[in-house]
């Protein structure tokens, strides 16, 4: 497949990859979406049940976020070392983060396990949900080694091109999810743990697949067990790379702990149950788009390796194109039937009526995001990382995190304008990225020969 990243008609490529890559996270979304569907209808708690496993989004995020810093920054160095034509090279680097997910799964594990009832309390939990949120969390947590591995080994099988092979892998865990769900948290009346249960079991799955994948697949990069190892020049490459990523994961964590709690102070548990279906919802945006820029990344960072700047430029625009057209497209339908998303998630007429009322704002700005996604996973996939963590921190830390403390004190309704602060945040960071993007390659977008 590499070899076809630099010779296969833009087009034709760009959807051949980013087709598997938009069904992949549109699969994890699944996973991120069932829990909360059965456990939002759970008779008499569900509700509550609800809030307290919105409370254990943070954590979850974290964990993520993790996979991206160790993981998913080596696998643009691979695509590279691909169009340079040594293999050897990916082998090594692939090696090499998969030591670093081993050692974050654990640390993360038992940093987790040993303070889980004080981070939920930080974060938003309350007397009332707590008992859910921890209920959760141990069980979740128990499993990071499989999240950890699941997100790093396909992001390096997708910068191969098998895009289709980590769609596999996904669908099939999630798939799984779907028919566990129910079964445990109804069928074996587990509630909460039930959930927690289905979805690492789910993940386990899905890194069986991968690894099978990258131990005897004949013409991928291979996962062997003499790279397996600690690497200081490679693994802070891949770092380097994989801190835009994280810290873009990372960020939404901190941003879900302060969205929680204040709207915990002026709310109440109410109005942290809606910003729980909110974030689910919200992922139903940048999931996806997600899915563009990742599939579309393996031909930029092979032809930006290989020297050829046009097809770059012809994947970039594809990109944006795309990307725009998806996300204006759900930002309207959310802003038209907004009753149809929450009540996916609620049959408590209390919190659907109050998310109702406030899902207009805070998905006000969200059709001008595809540029965003596009824009900072380019500037990535080109290897400029320190463009892209600015961008990373500028929409979530030097942006969002002020304006949910600031506005409640500047504008009216205080709960209103905690929720005003997403759109505030994303209309600025959308034009910025966009501003900065252009004035960097602009030029060479422009370019007709085939040159950097």
């Amino acid at each position: 497949m590499s070899d076809n990243l630099g010779t296969g008609k833009i087009s034709s490529l760009f959807m051949k990859m980013v087709i598997p890559s938009v069904i992949s996270q549109l699969v994890v979304l699944i996973y991120n979406m069932v829990d909360r569907i059965f456990i939002g209808h759970i008779p008499d708690i569900g509700s509550t049940a609800l809030t307290g496993v919105g409370i254990c989004m943070p954590v979850t995020l974290i964990v993520s976020a993790f996979a991206q810093l160790t993981g998913v920054g080596g696998a643009p160095l691979a695509s590279m070392a691909l169009g340079r034509n040594d293999k050897e090279e990916a082998e090594r680097i692939l090696g090499t983060c998969c030591f670093g997910m081993i050692v974050v799964s654990v640390l993360l594990t038992i940093t987790g396990l040993v303070f889980s009832e004080k981070i939920l309390f930080f974060f938003g939990a309350s007397s009332n949900t707590i008992f859910y949120a921890r209920e959760y969390l141990n069980i979740y947590l128990a499993g990071t080694i499989f999240v950890e591995l699941t997100i790093g080994l396909t992001a390096f099988i997708t910068a191969q091109g098998f895009t289709a092979v980590t769609m596999v892998s996904v669908t099939t865990g999630a798939i799984l999810n779907v028919f566990l769900d129910p079964l445990l948290i109804f069928g074996f009346n587990m509630g909460v743990k039930g959930a927690a249960i289905a979805s690492v079991f789910s993940q386990m799955v899905s890194v069986f697949i991968a690894l099978l994948f990258l131990v005897r697949h004949e013409n991928s990069v291979k996962m062997r067990m003499k790279y397996i190892r600690f690497d200081r020049k490679r693994i802070f490459a891949s770092m380097k790379l994989g801190l835009s990523p994280c810290i873009m994961v990372a960020t939404e964590s901190f941003v879900s702990i302060a969205f929680n709690r204040s709207l915990l102070q002026y709310g109440g548990d109410l109005a942290v149950g809606s910003m729980t279906i909110f974030s689910t919802i919200m992922q139903m945006v940048t999931m996806p788009l997600q899915g563009f820029s990742q599939g579309a990344q393996p031909i930029t960072s092979y032809n930006f390796g290989a020297g050829n700047w046009k097809r770059v430029s012809e994947n970039f625009k594809l990109l944006v194109a795309v990307s725009m057209i998806y996300a204006c497209l759900l930002w309207g339908i959310i802003l038209l039937f907004p009753d149809t998303f929450i009540k996916l998630f609620t049959s408590n007429a209390s919190l659907a009526e109050y998310s109702i009322k406030m899902i207009r704002i805070y998905f006000a700005i969200v059709g001008m995001m595809g540029l965003q996604y596009a824009c900072q996973n380019t500037f990535l996939a080109l290897g400029n990382a320190t463009v892209s963590i600015f961008l990373a921190l500028l929409r979530k830390v030097i942006l969002l995190l002020p304006l949910i403390f600031i506005l409640p004190h500047v504008l009216p309704g205080q709960v209103k304008a905690v929720f005003w602060a997403e759109p505030f945040a994303d209309l600025i960071a959308v034009t910025v990225t966009g501003i900065l993007f252009f004035r960097k390659y602009g030029k060479s977008l422009c370019k007709k020969n085939g040159t950097n």
